[in-house]
């Protein structure tokens, strides 16, 4: 059984992973292909996938391999990081990414003008003045319409009149570069000085932009299109494609924008306006794709084993088990994993090989869902051992994994609890997910007839294995002609289980030998679902609550005048409940046996029920409290109840209390 130490798994951050767990470098280094492209210059790419995908991770790698590809000297490669999402509300968008784009270019030439001389370095912090000068967008450059229906940048009369730059010292204001074209040209003017020749590219990674408000998208691609794109940058913008087109539609509704109409009926199908728009400002769109079935395993394998990392795990050994996965790619599995010499990771494998298959439909190949059903699952087994349920890790991986993918099915769980037929049911769940499938009859042999080939036919029986008519059937012995037919009549009662729910049976370990209702109550508890026993009416419910209390004055409160005054009826359905709750539930084991022997001293009656639920206790579950009290029952047939109980258990403390009957005049 794992301890409460073994139990405080680290959880897994959010932010962009450092390590490539997902062998996504390949993109990386294809998109730094592109930017660094001299006939792509200016460049605008996206890089296109759904929240969770791994956009921020893969702008990660790209700004590595483009720092590893800079030259300082001759081929500099500035590196500017921007998250929109993040941006001051009060400040602008527009303003707060050029304002990041210069300050990177400022912190660059800050470096190279030190050595130059002091006229050339004057001249470069004038132009960076000026144009810092320009990001005063309180009486802010709104664009005019027509740049939104043409889809075009304006004209420079468009914007003239949007802003009057205020004339420097001893310069007449007509002298003066104004708005949007002035910006621009000083821009370009900067990037093509003699002091920024060393270079190469200015690449901005854009991230986040999917997640923020309408005007902010907007606002974003604009200060990109218009203000910034010149010769020398280039902008990576990660976001969900479809989400930045939504935001552009609802700030630039389409019945205003022109549409594009293919030539003819072979053409594809025309792209909606928004789309259109956004195309005008990226070139083109990398698509991130979803993890597929290996990519999960693979996945959750090196997440399982990141954990290890500091314990029994080297960062050493952790990247050479990468490196295996990215291997293996091709073969499409991981079963000729070669773990670093002296490294187990069978137990992870075998936990990314059971969840795999589900994980990987349930969640759609989302990473970041991946994890976070990950770190569900770690602190939901921290509480539960902290609290003093103890059930295996793979347990409560099983759990989770009803509970967070298929909730539906979960809800029938917990009302199976509420009924008192969890063990009951799940133990005929899992009989029919275990059960083999039957192969199908083969059809008789075709009629052939003049043209029957020389080889006789097989018969049906003959081409299954089984024996002739006459032989083995014969032959059967009669218990197992009662099993078939029992296992038949059995199959015909079964209850009915969703495919969904048979599916999630079969991962291993099985659990209706287990006591469940601990967790059960608790996940109830973190959903906000009371859980109730429907199988009693409300007037036994607190009947039943102090008949299997362990407390004393709990049941002094309950009188025997009280439980003979109780009718058949309320007295059979009272022990049917307590019956299933001393069987399913461990905890409350002992106060059940009590209630029940209370209730069968109290109405002679259903004595033979109450030995009939004594016998349907699993035995290697029998608790010390539960066999003491069993060992004082006075019922006929009690003794060969006992013997029964006894046969199953190993030599031992319980088994001594349940065979050891208290002295003559104890009470127990």
């Amino acid at each position: 059984m794992s301890t409460i130490e073994d139990l405080r798994g680290r959880l897994w951050s959010d932010e962009p992973s450092k390590v490539d767990f997902l062998a996504a470098r390949a993109i990386a280094e294809t998109v730094s292909d592109a930017v660094l492209d001299d006939a792509l210059d200016p460049l605008a790419i996206g890089l296109s996938g759904p929240w969770g995908s791994g956009k921020t991770t893969v702008l990660e790698l790209i700004k590595a391999d483009l720092d590893s590809r800079s030259d300082p000297e001759n081929a500099k490669i500035i590196t500017v990081r921007t998250d929109p999402w993040r941006y001051d509300p009060a400040v602008g968008a527009k303003e707060s990414l050029i304002g990041e784009v210069l300050d990177a270019i400022a912190a660059e030439l800050t470096e190279r003008l030190k050595d130059v001389e002091e006229s050339k370095g004057e001249k470069i912090k004038k132009l960076l003045k000026r144009l810092s000068d320009r990001v005063d967008w309180a009486k802010a450059v709104k664009l005019a319409a027509k740049s939104s229906l043409t889809l075009q940048i304006p004209g420079v009369n468009d914007v003239l009149d949007l802003i009057r730059e205020p004339a420097s010292e001893g310069t007449d204001a007509g002298d003066q570069p104004r708005g949007l074209a002035g910006f621009k040209a000083e821009f370009a003017e900067l990037l093509g000085a003699e002091e920024m020749a060393h270079v190469r590219r200015v690449a901005v990674l854009v991230d986040d932009l999917d997640r923020c408000l309408v005007d902010t998208v907007v606002e974003t691609l604009e200060a990109i299109r218009l203000f910034l794109s010149v010769e020398g940058m280039a902008f990576v913008i990660a976001a969900d494609e479809d989400r930045v087109a939504d935001a552009i539609r609802t700030r630039l509704p389409e019945s205003s924008m022109p549409t594009e109409r293919p030539e003819d009926e072979d053409a594809l199908p025309a792209e909606p306006p928004s789309k259109l728009y956004l195309h005008k400002i990226v070139q083109t769109t990398v698509p991130l794709p979803a993890l597929g079935a290996f990519d999960t395993e693979s996945y959750v394998l090196l997440l399982q084993l990141q954990n290890r990392v500091d314990q029994r795990l080297t960062d050493e050994q952790l990247e050479k088990v990468i490196t295996e996965c990215h291997r293996l790619r091709m073969a499409g599995a991981l079963d000729d994993l070669q773990a670093p010499d002296g490294l187990d990771v069978q137990r992870e494998l075998s936990f990314a090989r059971r969840l795999t298959t589900i994980l990987y439909e349930k969640l759609r190949g989302n990473p970041r869902r991946i994890k976070r059903f990950l770190n569900d699952l770690n602190i939901r087994r921290s509480i539960a051992a902290r609290r003093g349920i103890e059930l295996d890790f793979d347990v409560v991986a099983k759990l989770m994994v009803l509970e967070v993918l298929l909730p539906d099915q979960f809800q029938s769980v917990l009302s199976w609890l509420r009924t008192g037929e969890l063990r009951d049911r799940l133990e005929s769940l899992e009989a029919q997910a275990n059960r083999p499938k039957e192969s199908p009859v083969p059809a008789p042999p075709a009629d052939f007839g003049d043209h029957a080939p020389d080889k006789p036919a097989q018969t049906a029986a003959e081409a299954t294995g089984a024996e002739p008519p006459g032989t083995a059937e014969d032959a059967r012995p009669p218990e197992a002609e009662e099993a078939q037919a029992q296992a038949a009549s059995t199959a015909a009662v079964a209850p009915h289980f969703a495919e969904d729910m048979i599916r999630w049976a079969k991962l291993p370990p099985d659990l209706h030998d287990l006591d469940l209702s601990p967790y059960l109550h608790l996940a109830a508890s973190f959903r906000g679902d009371l859980l109730v026993s429907a199988e009693l009416p409300q007037h036994l419910r607190d009947l039943a609550a102090q008949l299997a209390s362990t407390r004393t004055v709990d049941r002094r409160q309950l009188t025997d005048e009280s439980l003979r005054a109780l009718t058949t009826d309320d007295v059979d359905q009272l022990l049917r409940h307590l019956g299933l709750r001393a069987r399913d539930r461990v905890q409350e084991q002992r106060g059940a046996v009590s209630g029940i022997v209370r209730l069968a001293t109290a109405h002679v009656a259903v004595q033979p029920a109450a030995l009939d639920a004594f016998r349907r206790l699993p035995a290697s579950d029998l608790q010390p409290g539960t066999a003491v009290i069993l060992a004082g029952v006075e019922i006929p047939g009690m003794k060969d109840v006992i013997n029964a109980l006894a046969a199953q258990l190993p030599d031992g403390n319980i088994k001594k209390a349940l065979t050891t009957p208290p002295p003559k005049g104890s009470k127990r």
